[in-house]
């Protein structure tokens, strides 16, 4: 889990770097067909291609759907935010889950849980400070929106591993992104610059990295006590956003986040089902 939340920041850098240069969609569609490559080797070495192609369609729609909204909305967001701050808003993404759980697949949530997701909430507007110079921003709401997309996918992902595998899951994701984005995209296209190359590269190894780890972790082991350590993303944006872009969180942000990854790890920690770990 380490090694996919360490990937994934690499893969949000990535997405980041590109942000000033091309349309979001654009960038949606760089990350799909990137990462399509790499996932095909994956599936080789891993189960194969037998049952690839036995899918329930229309989720995997709907859950392309959402991937390219989560991407769109994630690299709209970061283009105008710290990736910290960015980690730290999205990181109420396990609140909108159980809160889709007891709604849409009809889980019994107890008071104690919703008290969490209240206090993860809470923590939210402390990092989105909705009052005063520091108002509540569009990129703050762009991450928004990507949590509870990224909730409403797990949620799908939930139903979809009654039947499909995680290999074809992951597979028809990236192409739904690719592709779908990459349409989307035609009438704002703009021209790929060749310095920009290995960025896209490194976008779409440092996604299967994650990708591959993620998928092997949740396999290997307990997820109430893995899926704790995806909030060390606030780690990496902090380090990353000092490497490469010199800035630094404000204390307030930080104070934020404690208090989301602490109801996050409460949540987790007392949740019974698990959706399949997958990321945009």
């Amino acid at each position: 889990m380490l090694v996919a939340v360490g990937a994934f920041s690499f893969m949000d850098s990535c997405l980041k770097l590109l942000s000033p240069h091309y349309p979001t969609l654009e960038i949606a569609c760089l990350r799909g067909l990137s990462t399509l490559p790499f996932i095909l080797v994956w599936i080789s070495l891993t189960s194969g291609f037998n049952g690839i192609a036995r899918i329930r369609v229309p989720l995997h729609v709907l859950r392309g759907a959402l991937g390219i909204m989560m991407v769109t909305f994630f690299t709209f967001g970061v283009r105008n935010l710290p990736l910290s701050d960015a980690y730290s808003i999205f990181f109420v993404a396990p609140m909108f889950i159980t809160a889709f759980a007891a709604w849409i697949l009809h889980e019994r949530v107890d008071r104690r849980r919703w008290i969490a997701i209240g206090v993860g909430f809470i923590g939210m507007l402390i990092v989105l400070r909705p009052t005063g110079s520091s108002a509540i921003t569009l990129p703050g709401l762009a991450i928004i929106l990507t949590a509870i997309g990224y909730a409403l996918s797990a949620i799908t992902g939930r139903v979809l591993t009654r039947t499909d595998t995680n290999q074809s899951m992951v597979l028809w994701l990236m192409v739904f992104i690719g592709f779908g984005s990459g349409i989307l995209a035609i009438p704002s296209w703009q021209p790929f610059h060749a310095e920009h190359v290995w960025i896209v590269v490194a976008l779409g190894l440092s996604g299967s990295i994650g990708q591959w780890a993620i998928t092997e972790a949740f396999r290997q082991g307990e997820a109430s006590f893995i899926a704790p350590f995806e909030y060390t993303a606030l780690v990496w944006g902090v380090l990353l956003d000092r490497v490469i872009w010199n800035t630094s969180p404000e204390l307030v942000t930080i104070a934020g986040a404690s208090v989301i990854i602490a109801s996050g790890v409460y949540l987790v920690r007392h949740e019974r089902v698990h959706a399949t770990a997958e990321h945009p």
